[in-house]
């Protein structure tokens, strides 16, 4: 599945220099277009997979999951505090530190051990603990595969994004998002394949990088939805053009792209990327204005949402957005908190607490959402930030980055709900059972929407590139339905 790639070099060589140039058109406008299609060409090899033509690689065997959406909670949650009860920690509570905790990050700086002041109770007929400060995720328990051995490679933010999103602590590689549009395109010709839901006024922490196709082609980038007014900036037509009147010219661009393509077929692959890419920005100014209208929701379902409650409101809409979009064949969406409100360094105890007012409901009405409207076996749902929180103290009363230990949970389609797998130690610090690396979690994504990590690659300066690289991922099977 390499991809076929024509650089300027090749351009060159194939059909000479001048060439290029009258068969691009004469004077600034071809040369512009010359431009723009060369910085579209990816830094590829040729191959027999072809992504700029628009063929999706397909599954390798049947999926489980037809979409995905990421619940990603920035900052890092606390595990301990949330989803990974530890008696003991608390009744150690104040206690001075392990000499066998080691690797915290300015470790000098940290206080004792630092107990848990939320109570933890069993729910579902599985039993599996939640802390009392989800109550709503808590009564989704049975749908539920909560891991709580997962472990990364860094404490820093950045690297841990990277890592979490791009399957290293490097920067520069195309987020799972694309590796997933990649490889499947979209279910709906009208929709981006990857979709990104954010706060409409900032960015999160490291910005666009979080949905970067790094040196894949742009064009599997995710795409910024808006929940706000027009979901796409800039894509209503700013003219008054009536419908009819936009359809004809829409009608003549096609007509004219079809023939220049026939006259230049050397450079038919870059060319069919661009136009491709505007032709969907065309139909989305209905498509996707559609696709969000949550008008068009019951008053129930808004409810359920909580979209009318001040805390709930931005976070409930881009679930319901999620969910409309994965309705409508969007492979996989991505929704991200607002700043990095789970970096909890002080007053962890009341700072979780209002991360967990924010998203608690809108999380589990999602879930009970999918599942009433047929949805939920063919939509996957990832929730969990970058790392987790120190079982000790830091500045009297917070918890710093920790990345030995932390919980992640996933569920929906072909998910084993209602289990916890793994386990940390007795003080939540070490992941000690089970032991699941982020390429682990990546591979069984992948796998659920029917692709084999080791299979799903992209050929780059002589190497077959893939999300899980150089590590050994292992299918997390007991969480298989």
């Amino acid at each position: 599945m390499h991809c076929q790639n024509y650089d300027r070099s090749t351009l060159t060589d194939l059909i000479g220099r001048r060439e290029v140039f009258s068969r691009m058109g004469s004077g600034m406008a071809g040369l512009a277009l010359a431009s723009l299609l060369n910085d579209d060409a990816p830094r590829a090899r040729a191959g027999t997979h072809n992504p700029h033509a628009g063929e999706p690689m397909g599954c390798h065997h049947a999926p489980r999951a037809k979409a995905v959406i990421q619940l990603f909670q920035h900052g890092g949650p606390s595990h301990m505090d949330l989803l990974d009860p530890k008696p003991e920690l608390t009744k150690r509570d104040g206690q001075k530190m392990p000499a066998w905790f080691t690797d915290l990050v300015a470790i000098s700086s940290h206080g004792g051990l630092m107990g848990v002041p939320f109570k933890f109770s069993k729910h579902g007929e599985s039993g599996v603990e939640y802390s009392e400060i989800i109550p709503h995720t808590a009564t989704c328990a049975d749908d539920i595969a909560v891991i709580r051995s997962m472990y990364t490679e860094h404490n820093n933010h950045e690297q841990a994004l990277w890592m979490m999103h791009t399957g290293r602590i490097i920067t520069g590689r195309p987020s799972i998002g694309s590796w997933v549009s990649y490889a499947l395109g979209s279910g709906n010709r009208d929709l981006p394949a990857y979709v990104v839901l954010r706060n409409d006024s900032s960015l999160p922490v490291d910005g666009t990088r979080n949905w970067s196709s790094g040196w894949l082609p742009p064009k599997y980038q995710g795409v910024h939805f808006r929940h706000n007014g027009p979901p796409v900036m800039h894509l209503q037509s700013e003219t008054g053009v009536p419908e009819s009147m936009q359809a004809m010219r829409l009608d003549l661009l096609r007509k004219l792209n079809a023939e220049h393509r026939e006259q230049h077929p050397l450079i038919d692959p870059q060319l069919e990327a661009r136009i491709a890419s505007y032709e969907l920005a065309a139909r989305m100014q209905v498509s996707a204005q559609k696709a969000l209208d949550l008008s068009e929701e019951t008053k129930e379902t808004q409810e359920l949402y909580g979209i009318h409650e001040p805390t709930t409101q931005s976070y409930g809409k881009r679930c319901l957005m999620a969910r409309r979009l994965v309705e409508r064949g969007v492979r996989y969406v991505q929704i991200f908190v607002e700043g990095q409100i789970w970096d909890t360094h002080s007053d962890n105890a009341n700072a979780t607490k209002r991360c967990c007012l924010q998203t608690d409901k809108p999380t589990a009405a999602l879930i009970k959402d999918l599942k009433r409207r047929g949805l939920f076996d063919s939509t996957l749902v990832v929730w969990g930030g970058e790392f987790g929180r120190t079982p000790v103290s830091q500045g009297g009363a917070g918890r710093d980055h920790h990345k030995q230990g932390f919980s992640v949970w996933m569920a929906g389609a072909g998910i084993k709900g209602g289990q916890a797998y793994g386990a940390t130690d007795e003080l939540g610090y070490h992941a000690v059972e089970n032991r699941v690396k982020v390429a682990d979690l990546h591979a069984t994504i992948l796998h659920l929407l029917g692709l084999d990590h080791a299979r799903t690659t992209y050929h780059l300066h002589g190497r077959d590139e893939r999300l899980t690289d150089v590590y050994d991922a292992k299918l997390l099977t007991p969480l298989l339905a």
